[in-house]
């Protein structure tokens, strides 16, 4: 572990001093899954969400997945899979638009998001329902964690800045590693930046310890 390496996200590296971003509320509002013919998941959280239901009804049901990692979690606890995307919610609507407009989609997300792919699907005629399976709020894990002046900061998504923001300020002498472009936009203006190159903590650690 390098002790000037601070990862926010919601899993840890043993690379990185790693900082919880996030507490998950998860919730169980009552859906009708034979309502539908496919899943949209864009997070590990939702799958361990959707343990909560009768595997029975959901199971069979092909998932489009946002990423090849939460693609393995649904593929890990028995589902099958449409398609995983690049990790970039908004890219989703591009298979959303392979299939008939008439198809029914159930979009399992958490009380906030950054993606708009969902209101453009709908405007484009599609049937896509949400439902809000967890909430996610700033742990205090980051709200208390204070970094020295030159570390390497690493951004797993927008809540993970936003929630550091709030106690903490981005010093000019550190480094900044985030997971994508969602994420970067959320960066105070000024802040200079690096992307990783694929949209996984893997990437964002390889990158820090490469220009360390």
């Amino acid at each position: 572990m390098s002790k000037n390496i601070y990862l926010f996200a919601t899993s840890k590296n043993k690379y990185a001093n790693s900082i919880k971003s996030l507490d998950v509320r998860y919730l169980k509002p009552e859906i009708d899954f034979s309502k539908y013919e496919y899943l949209v998941i864009t997070s590990k959280q939702t799958v361990k969400a959707l343990e909560q239901y009768e595997k029975g009804s959901f199971i069979n049901m092909p998932a489009l997945c946002v990423s090849d990692k939460t693609a393995d979690s649904y593929r890990a606890i028995g589902g099958k899979i449409l398609a995983s995307g690049d990790g970039y919610g908004d890219n989703l609507i591009k298979y959303i638009r392979e299939l008939p407009r008439a198809t029914k989609w159930l979009y399992l997300r958490a009380e906030l998001i950054a993606s708009s792919f969902v209101q453009m699907a709908k405007e484009e005629g599609y049937s896509i329902d949400e439902k809000i399976l967890y909430v996610s709020e700033c742990s205090k894990e980051i709200l208390d964690v204070r970094v020295e002046d030159d570390s390497t900061l690493i951004f797993t998504s927008p809540s993970s800045i936003e929630c550091f923001l709030k106690n903490n300020t981005i010093h000019p002498d550190a480094k900044i590693i985030v997971i994508g472009t969602t994420t970067a936009a959320c960066l105070p203006k000024g802040i200079k930046y690096i992307i990783s190159e694929s949209t996984s903590v893997e990437s964002c650690i390889e990158l820090a310890l490469s220009t360390k």
